[in-house]
């Protein structure tokens, strides 16, 4: 039996529920969402981790979200900003978009992980480590991160079609490794980043 989500964490309160994605890829932007959820709809909808649905169960839910969620917004961070700030001030920037995005400030955000760095304009906030298998807002804004994020990626593949984006959408696959030692990088890698090669076979 799946363990249902709380659909709330202090009752009455209206909560923005925020993750990320991309944040260990290669190549492309760092995508945030937030999330305000009323707890009827979150009770409704099968929301989990990203991670733990097929691409058929995100888009679906992703449609849901966005017409039945109280408030949604997406933000991107770039790979120029993501190495001018590091990878993980890039993630909290994400998030503080997100936020800003909103249609309506909420009284408070649910952030997945442990730590966050706010802002003077931002909500006080609290940290789940795990949230988005834990808290359905959360989980409803790492599927919208998600889901964003890879069609940013399709659409980049078809400029850049030799790095296996299709599939991997930025991750360190072997593939796209291999491409990386061939092909070098492209505008949207992190130049930030290290990369190991692939290891060589007996044929190389």
């Amino acid at each position: 039996m799946t363990k249902r989500l709380l659909d709330q964490v202090v009752k009455g309160r209206i909560e923005a529920g925020c993750d990320e994605a991309g944040r260990g890829c290669l190549a492309g932007p760092v995508v945030a969402a937030a999330v305000v959820l009323d707890p009827r709809v979150a009770r409704s909808l099968p929301l989990n981790d990203s991670k733990k649905l097929t691409a058929l169960q995100r888009q679906n839910l992703k449609e849901n979200i966005e017409s039945q969620a109280i408030s949604w917004a997406v933000a991107f961070v770039s790979p120029e900003e993501i190495d001018r700030m590091n990878i993980l001030q890039a993630s909290f920037e994400a998030m503080r978009r997100a936020v800003r995005g909103l249609a309506g400030k909420p009284d408070h955000l649910l952030i997945d992980g442990n730590r966050f760095t706010t802002a003077p304009d931002m909500p006080p906030h609290s940290c789940f480590v795990k949230g988005d298998t834990k808290v359905a807002s959360i989980a409803a804004a790492s599927i919208l991160a998600k889901t964003h994020r890879d069609a940013y990626m399709l659409e980049a593949a078809e400029t850049y079609p030799n790095y296996g984006w299709q599939t991997n959408m930025g991750y360190p696959t072997i593939a796209h490794r291999k491409a990386l030692s061939e092909l070098g990088p492209t505008p949207l890698h992190r130049s930030t980043f290290t990369w190991a090669p692939p290891y060589p076979t007996l044929f190389d």
